[in-house]
């Protein structure tokens, strides 16, 4: 199959420049292509990870690619699609956020082996170096300001107001293009769909400077069954940064995808054949409920995204959390596996009277619901039931000498720390 009927089959490409010429471009010799990545976090998160699936398609495809690291752009601000401007970054954070995310992007790509092996560029090193009555003269007057106006990403923010140095942001990713073919024979730029207008201004300035063509091709904005925004968990970004991040949230987060996009998200953000997701789609419309599809998912992105120690981690923290055996867990998984559950930091003089902790530590209103919850069978320390109003946490109780376990009913945790 033509990588490029792949990467159409498996819902990747939205828009495209000429697709003739690409497909032509894609079948007839290896393709040096890029995409770039400003940094705006200290960490890439699981939109950016769209283009770079591409990317890596393209790569074992046998095509060539340039990550770019905007050490430039991310000091200026992309204005596509933003209401308001965004706050600028000292340059030592940016130094900062590039080398992270130079890190995370070298985890997808080869940049060991062959002669199509990916590399780094950080378009800081160009910029950095050129005068501002150069770039006027060099680059601004291929731009004239109706075609910069004509652009969506441009247009919405022209009522409410943008400032210049937001309005020039397309024309340094169009230089960037521009630097790029020049100097490693880029013709291809991925990237995302809210991107095309900056993008299309680099193939401009290459036909207009260089009398060259250019290839864009955008990813589609992922939405999930509801036409919401997806990558987003709680209203959090789902980094890919295991500090931000665990693999064990980022494993949960792919098993509570719904049912209606688990099939469509294994073509989007896993590597295994169509054929074998067809498969898998067969077995998991015959029985939705064992949620085979979303397990092969949790399972295929967070092996790639954190490897495979990461993924068997997640899934026995998962396993163990479900089951209620809390003491098979290190103190580091519980961590990982409880992280957003409420932590109560216990005193030195504190009365350690179950009663007495279930009400100061907020897992119950009241020492009469205390009392009930513990006669009727529903509170469990560190996974053990405790039906005696007497009991007395100890230090016992305490795992790794660090914390102690609550569990209220059968999902509700809570943890006490010392």
């Amino acid at each position: 199959m033509h990588i490029f009927d792949e990467l159409k089959e498996r819902g990747l490409v939205f828009q495209t420049t000429d697709e003739d010429a690409l497909r032509k471009a894609l079948a007839e010799g290896n393709v040096s292509f890029y995409s770039g990545y400003d940094p705006t976090a200290d960490s890439l998160h699981l939109g950016h990870l769209v283009p770079i699936l591409v990317m890596k398609h393209l790569q074992l495809a046998g095509h060539k690619p340039y990550a770019l690291v905007g050490g430039a752009t991310g000091l200026i601000g992309d204005p596509s699609f933003k209401d308001t401007e965004r706050s600028l970054q000292t340059k030592d954070t940016v130094e900062g956020w590039v080398r992270s995310i130079q890190a995370q992007v070298s985890r997808f790509l080869d940049f060991e082996n062959g002669d199509n092996k990916a590399e780094m560029v950080n378009n800081y090193d160009w910029f950095s170096d050129i005068s501002f009555i150069d770039f006027l003269r060099d680059v601004g007057k291929y731009f004239t300001v109706n075609y910069m106006m004509s652009k969506e990403s441009v247009k919405k923010r022209i009522e409410t107001g943008i400032s210049y140095t937001e309005f020039a942001y397309q024309i340094m990713q169009g230089y960037d293009f521009f630097v790029l073919n020049q100097d490693h024979n880029v013709t291809l730029q991925i990237g995302g769909s809210d991107q095309w207008g900056n993008m299309t201004a680099g193939t401009e300035l290459l036909r207009r400077k260089a009398d060259k063509t250019g290839h864009v091709i955008t990813v589609p904005l992922i939405t999930d069954a509801t036409g919401k925004k997806f990558g987003k968990s709680e209203g959090n970004a789902v980094w890919l940064n295991a500090d931000k991040t665990s693999p064990y949230e980022m494993y949960q987060f792919w098993m509570n995808v719904m049912d209606a996009d688990a099939v469509r998200f294994l073509k989007i953000f896993t590597f295994l054949s169509l054929d074998e997701i067809e498969d898998i789609r067969k077995q998991f419309e015959a029985a939705p409920h064992e949620r085979l599809a979303q397990k092969i998912l949790a399972r295929e992105v967070v092996t790639l995204v954190h490897g495979e120690e990461a993924y068997k981690e997640a899934l026995n923290i998962t396993e163990q959390l479900f089951a209620g055996n809390i003491k098979n867990l290190s103190v580091k998984e519980l961590k990982q596996g409880l992280r957003g559950v409420p932590n109560y930091q216990v005193q030195a003089d504190e009365n350690l009277n179950i009663v007495e902790i279930l009400v100061s530590a907020g897992v119950v209103n009241s020492k009469r619901q205390a009392r009930e919850d513990v006669q009727n069978g529903a509170i469990y320390v560190n996974g053990d039931r405790i039906q005696d109003l007497d009991y007395v946490l100890s230090g016992a109780d305490k795992l790794e000498n660090e914390l102690t376990v609550i569990r209220r009913g059968k999902k509700k945790y809570f943890v006490l720390t010392y």
